[in-house]
């Protein structure tokens, strides 16, 4: 008798499962209709949905269950993807597990719900997005993730669309190389997508997107008209340009307008996307910085522990994974340390991140002192934020703040929370927020004043993120959105 009952079980369990991964192929296919035919993008709890497998769809509506409190499931989704196909939207990015959360506290139709929650996005009503181009000075790791991700959007109104790559040379060799790095990542993996070479035409072409190779050692001798570029975003990710002076080239070149800096910048707005953007004039600007990888974790966070708790001093501790600026190997070096090997050594340095975080959040100005351990990883770093704050708090006051945010408000795209008890490094690598807030290593003193709380980054992937947003709003190719 037991037997049968296992027996049973198991089917019945098996079943259920191939119910849901139907219904998940069902889900992938209206997301596919609703970007390529209305240039509608869903997502779920934030988390991006195209080209996902049917157990990655799956897992990923696991984890909402895990972090919010009105679970969704693959149905409610589903049935909700299709009634918004029926709606007939314009360009939009629309957070399907919201709704479906939402929607569990409804008392109306679907039909009627979808209506009133997005139906200011129909094309009758809603606004149109006309891309802008993009020019990418230098193609390292951060020039390389760019390439991917706007190659990636294409189809998602295509708010920006990638159409040149600039380095110092543009000879076959070179383009030959700069593609293979662009093919296959010893981090990140093979980029999933078409890379061809066109060595006649110095073009390499992504997904059917041609892309112009331009060789130059000087910025605004460039006549990118020349290639049919107008007004256009150039993102700046050399790493030499780094002031307003010798940023400003740039726009002496013709086909320019704007510039986006991947570094800390002196003299211009340093911005981390979703904290202080709403301060640009970029209609008056032309130059500005996306901050540092650091920063973009940090600040979410003290952004959001300050508005909450206040934040009256504190010391920020990074442990950042080693970057191209330091030896392999034992060599001659200009800064204290980073002449040891990266590969064998934690090696202890300075950061700006400390500072940085006063242009961005005023309140903080004198507050923190900060310092970095660079260790032997390629990509994953940790910020450890040790703080004194102006209330009485506990462990469950602070996740709930950090989980409310990723949740609501302006920082969804920004923070990631985290429930994993056995989190590390490397799960983070390709993770879409700058940071990852892990609710299971909150620490609070017994005074209830002092706490200190742990944000990882992916230095790499989570920072171009930003830098994209960051150029997709002095672009002003903003699209409607439901989060």
């Amino acid at each position: 008798m037991a037997n049968q009952r296992a027996k049973e079980n198991y089917s019945s369990n098996l079943d259920s499962w191939l119910n849901k991964e139907k219904e998940a192929v069902e889900l992938i296919n209206s997301i596919g209709k609703l970007l390529y035919e209305n240039n509608v993008e869903l997502v779920l709890y934030r988390n991006h949905l195209v080209d996902l497998s049917v157990s990655k769809l799956l897992s990923l509506h696991e984890d909402a269950r895990k972090a919010v409190k009105h679970p969704v499931d693959i149905f409610e989704t589903g049935a909700l993807a299709k009634e918004i196909i029926k709606m007939n939207l314009g360009p939009a990015k629309i957070d399907i597990g919201k709704l479906a959360s939402e929607f569990k506290d409804q008392k109306q139709g679907l039909s009627e719900f979808l209506h009133e929650k997005i139906g200011k996005f129909e094309k009758s009503t809603g606004q149109s997005v006309e891309p802008r181009d993009v020019v990418l000075f230098g193609f390292g790791r951060i020039g390389r993730l760019c390439a991917r991700e706007l190659v990636k959007q294409f189809g998602k109104g295509q708010q920006l669309r990638l159409r040149a790559i600039v380095t110092r040379d543009d000879s076959d060799k070179t383009i030959i190389k700069r593609a293979a790095l662009l093919r296959n990542d010893s981090v990140h993996g093979r980029f999933p997508g078409n890379v061809v070479e066109d060595l006649e035409n110095k073009e390499i072409i992504l997904n059917g997107q041609r892309v112009k190779m331009i060789g130059s050692r000087d910025p605004g001798a460039v006549d990118y008209t020349a290639y049919g570029i107008e007004n256009a975003i150039l993102i700046d990710n050399t790493g030499v340009f780094t002031d307003k002076e010798s940023l400003s080239v740039h726009l002496k070149a013709k086909g320019i307008s704007k510039v986006v800096l991947t570094a800390p910048g002196a003299g211009i707005p340093n911005i981390v996307y979703g904290v202080n953007q709403d301060a640009l004039d970029v209609e008056k600007d032309d130059i500005f910085s996306a901050a540092s990888c650091t920063t973009n974790a940090i600040v979410p966070v003290l952004k959001i522990m300050n508005d909450n708790l206040g934040v009256e001093k504190g010391h920020i501790e990074t442990v950042h994974a080693y970057t191209n600026d330091q030896n392999l190997l034992d060599n001659m070096h200009g800064k204290p340390r980073r002449g040891r090997s990266a590969a064998i050594n934690m090696v202890i340095t300075s950061t700006g991140a400390g500072k940085a975080v006063s242009k961005v959040i005023p309140d903080l100005d004198g507050k923190l002192t900060a310092n970095a351990v660079r260790v032997p990883t390629p990509n994953g770093s940790l910020a450890i934020l040790s703080l004194t704050v102006g209330k009485d708090t506990t462990v469950e006051d602070i996740n709930n703040i950090a989980r409310n945010a990723a949740l609501e408000g302006n920082l969804v795209n920004q923070i990631n929370y985290q429930v994993d008890p056995e989190l590390v490094s490397s799960d983070i690598i390709g993770n879409t927020c700058c940071s990852v807030f892990d609710s299971n290593a909150t620490l609070v003193h017994p005074d209830k004043r002092n706490i200190v709380l742990y944000a990882w980054y992916d230095n790499e992937f989570g920072y171009t993120k930003q830098v994209i947003r960051l150029a997709k709003y002095v672009a002003n190719v903003r699209r409607q959105r439901y989060y």
